[in-house]
């Protein structure tokens, strides 16, 4: 289920509690953390990669809206760690928006300069996973806040299926 934090933008700040079956942690944040696996399972990549700018590594990711609207894109560092607490495995991954010189922003595409995402991954005790996230972003632009939140409102539950169907398809030796 979806928890809503109204913020003094009018946007609102997510909490997500899921599950996700017949997907075991580890394979769920391997799939979370493959950039080119999830060109091929994420319809709103554009432009997904990888690049080291003085020493820290950087993702670049334009994502596509639909028209009449302009893509999204966003630069971000994000970090894995797996996690033993108190006997429970936790698999977490940390991203949030940074501000790169050898990115700029491009012409026709709108830059997403606030975003950061926090989530957790653990054993559901059976096959699959719990999954705890927080997210936000501002999209910034034209867009009316009701509908960017109605946006976020459908598009996260569509994401967990996503990944989960993602995960079931995951044939990438790790």
């Amino acid at each position: 289920f979806l928890i809503l934090f109204p913020q003094q933008s009018g946007l609102y700040e997510y909490k997500i509690f899921g599950g996700l079956a017949d997907c075991p942690p580890k394979l769920c944040a391997d799939v979370y953390m493959d950039l080119d696996f999830r060109k091929e399972w994420d319809q709103y990549v554009k432009e997904l990669y990888e690049e080291t700018y003085d020493g820290e590594k950087v993702i670049y990711w334009e994502v596509k809206y639909p028209f009449p609207l302009s893509n999204r894109d966003y630069v971000y560092i994000r970090e894995r760690r797996e996690m033993d607490v108190d006997g429970r495995k936790i698999w977490v991954v940390l991203a949030k928006s940074v501000a790169v010189p050898q990115c700029p922003e491009k012409p026709g595409i709108i830059r997403v300069k606030s975003y950061k995402q926090s989530v957790a991954i653990e054993s559901d005790g059976k096959a699959g996973s719990k999954v705890y996230m927080y997210y936000f972003d501002d999209p910034g632009g034209m867009i009316p806040s009701w509908l960017v939140n109605w946006a976020a409102k459908s598009g996260v539950p569509a994401f967990l299926k996503d990944i989960q169907k993602a995960c079931l398809n995951y044939s990438k030796s790790t």
